[in-house]
């Protein structure tokens, strides 16, 4: 009976008889001050973690429209302040927190946001003093990115003129508001396809609200990404930005960044005219130490005394020409010399002198064997006879062997 009065709920049912009853209306639009544990940021977008203290927790989702207006990013152990409304998870049955809403506690957001920034890009390089470009010493034109309204246009230009003129190319931009890192992203591009030796990216002071357009991520990666130098003079002596951190070179004030960007005109004619009066001393003491070492060669310059000199050198090499005739004499002498006896030698072992000495060679034909022996002719083998003076063709008649004693 007590089923059929009251019914039986589904589990679906029941969740939601129960989300009913929690999202009425009393716990939306409430603030709860925490700590941030088991955060996940999602590749949805979402957030998820866990809001505790030292007795409870809750569990907390941020979706992504919400989140993506936060300025910093949430980490374990951070305490917060959160605006959301109960909701129930109907899959798990259980509470949460929708989160549209997170502060930090004890801090304001824009410097939390700007200090996890800083630590981020600084670990990523983009501060490095490797990556600083120096700046030119004698730029011929500036790109200068700030508000075409305010002091900062006026006195960047007010110092350029009276310090060294230069051609300078202004591009408006915005630098405070919903748009104003858009516009400095698109203001420094542009200046990077012109033809400008370095650029200026600057603005008034004002409070971190009001500067925080030069804290953005977009607006640290153009600087940093910027094919010319980048000189930043944001705000006052005291405001640091992100995009301070970034650039090549950081001025105090726009003037400032006037200042760095040029030299000084008249300190450049000064120097140069230092410089031409130190030419001028140093050609008129090399002139005046030239014209003294000529006068005093002019001095030591004998004519008479140079003629000696001039025939002694002639007849010095006279001798020497006749010396190297003589020693050439003597080596062809010597060479003769040592040619003949070798001569000698070859004509003492030589067959020619043994034809001389009325000697004759007998060869046998026709491959011209030389006949040593008796035994190496027969009867009427053809014989060729050298002798001194000619060869005799004879045919063996007979031959005789004897024993020569």
């Amino acid at each position: 009976m007590f089923f059929e009065e009251k019914g039986i709920y589904t589990v679906h049912e029941f969740t939601q008889a129960i989300k009913a009853v929690l999202i009425s209306g009393n716990f939306n639009d409430v603030w709860i001050r925490g700590e941030v544990s088991n955060f996940k940021n999602h590749s949805s977008g979402h957030r998820y973690f866990t809001l505790k203290d030292k007795s409870s927790s809750v569990q907390c989702v941020m979706f992504k429209w919400y989140g993506q207006n936060l300025r910093f990013e949430l980490e374990h152990g951070m305490k917060v302040l959160i605006l959301g409304d109960l909701d129930v998870y109907e899959q798990k049955g259980q509470y949460q927190l929708k989160v549209r809403m997170i502060r930090p506690d004890g801090i304001g957001e824009l410097y939390k946001a700007y200090e996890q920034l800083k630590n981020r890009l600084e670990k990523e390089g983009l501060f490095s003093p490797l990556h600083k470009r120096p700046l030119p010493a004698f730029p011929e034109k500036i790109g200068v990115a700030t508000s075409e309204t305010g002091a900062v246009l006026h006195d960047i230009l007010t110092v350029l003129n009276r310090r060294y003129p230069v051609s300078v190319l202004f591009v408006p931009t915005i630098v405070q508001g919903e748009y104003a890192a858009q516009s400095i992203v698109h203001s420094i591009e542009l200046l990077n396809r012109t033809d400008a030796d370095l650029m200026i990216l600057g603005r008034g002071g004002g409070s971190i609200e009001d500067l925080w357009a030069f804290n953005e991520e977009i607006v640290a990666q153009a600087v940093y990404n910027s094919r010319i130098p980048v000189i930043s003079a944001i705000g006052h002596e005291t405001d640091y930005t992100i995009a301070d951190f970034v650039a090549d070179k950081r001025a105090p004030t726009p003037s400032a960044a006037a200042e760095i960007a040029v030299p000084e005109k008249n300190e450049l004619l000064g120097r140069i005219s230092m410089y031409s009066n130190r030419l001028i001393q140093h050609q008129r003491r090399y002139i005046t130490d030239r014209t003294s070492y000529v006068r005093e060669l002019k001095k030591r310059v004998d004519l008479h005394l140079f003629r000696e000199r001039l025939v002694n050198y002639m007849q010095y090499l006279d001798e020497i020409v006749q010396r190297q005739t003589q020693g050439i004499q003597r080596m062809i002498e010597i060479k003769r010399a040592m040619f003949s006896a070798h001569a000698g030698k070859l004509d003492a072992v030589s067959p020619l002198a043994t034809l001389s000495r009325g000697y004759s060679i007998a060869l046998k034909l026709p491959g011209k064997t030389l006949v040593r022996s008796v035994n190496d002719v027969e009867k009427m083998d053809e014989v060729q006879i050298i002798v001194n003076d000619g060869k005799i063709r004879c045919d063996v008649k007979d031959k005789e062997a004897c024993i020569w004693k």
